[in-house]
């Protein structure tokens, strides 16, 4: 009697089920590793559309905040009160400092304040619009008396206009001071730094051996300087001539020549008028730098004080 091929045919049974077992594993850490990087994906686009809500945000509540100052002072020329207004100012510093932390950022929360900051001054442009009627049926009771005393007016005009000329020389005065005291940058560097903290110079670097920028400000002495805390701040220009900023890592506005500028860095320092070196690390979130020439401009005190450039191949 011929012995039967049983065990054989166990041993392939054994290993088509672990072969087919180790095949569903495969495709399950395949959807996994899939979902993930599809988490990951949704997860940066909703960091990057909320830093965009954040900015017209912020621009919103910048125009809101000169539109009210503006009409402070109005009031406050109108003879008007302005406490309440005060009091509406204090909160917008609140909220627009509360935009700093872009996690706990609300779009319809905001969108509500910035409707109610809107609504203010739509009524204090009606109590501006009051205040000048009543001021204008003062000017018309006191023109009697003002024709009355035109011989001391006219002297008045005499000695007003030379007060102005000396306040103007003054003011040209202070100009000059103040141009003069301003802070100079010497230098402006610009380092690579690999993932693995090594620096190199030259001023053309390789993107895939550029993790992240080290921009090194050299100020240069000045005697007429005045020795306290001064902010610093720089602007890194891409090769298309836009600035490179990020809200959630340090990035604002500060105001240039009277208009609001956006800043990829700042940095506070206590100037002590010894050639000092104010050093800046800059890095794109894993990001590469796209190839091209880029262009740094330096800013302190309201003063463009320095700039300098590298490229990226």
């Amino acid at each position: 009697m011929e012995p039967r091929p049983q065990p054989q045919n166990n041993s392939r049974s054994y290993l088509l089920a672990a072969l087919f077992i180790l095949a569903a594993l495969n495709l399950l850490l395949l959807y996994f590793y899939y979902q993930e990087k599809q988490e990951n994906k949704t997860k940066d686009a909703t960091i990057v559309a909320k830093t965009e809500e954040v900015l017209i945000a912020k621009t919103k509540l910048d125009s809101i905040s000169a539109q009210l100052d503006s009409k402070i002072a109005e009031i406050q020329r109108l003879g008007g009160n302005i406490d309440s207004l005060m009091k509406v100012k204090t909160q917008l510093e609140k909220d627009k400092r509360e935009l700093r932390n872009v996690g706990t950022f609300d779009q319809k929360k905001y969108n509500q304040k910035i409707r109610n900051y809107q609504a203010i001054l739509a009524q204090k442009d009606q109590e501006i619009a009051r205040l000048k009627e009543e001021n204008g049926v003062l000017t018309q009771q006191n023109e009697a008396l003002a024709e009355e005393n035109s011989g001391l007016k006219a002297e008045r005009q005499s000695l007003s206009d030379s007060v102005m000329s000396v306040t103007t020389k003054n003011q040209e005065l202070a100009e000059k001071v103040s141009i003069a005291a301003a802070l100079r940058a010497e230098a402006v560097t610009v380092n690579s730094v690999n993932t693995r903290g090594k620096e190199n110079d030259g001023g053309t670097y390789k993107a895939k051996k550029t993790d992240k920028i080290h921009i090194s400000v050299l100020l240069a002495p000045n005697g007429l300087a005045k020795k306290d805390e001064k902010v610093v701040y720089i602007r890194v220009l891409d090769p298309s001539g836009a600035v490179i900023s990020d809200m959630a890592t340090g990035s604002g506005e500060f105001t240039y020549n009277g208009q609001g500028m956006t800043y990829t860095a700042m940095q506070r320092f206590n100037f002590d008028n010894s050639r000092q070196r104010i050093d800046f690390f800059y890095g794109r979130g894993g990001q590469r730098f796209n190839p091209g020439k880029y262009n740094i401009e330096v800013y302190s005190e309201g003063f463009r004080i320095g700039e300098g450039e590298f490229a990226i191949k």
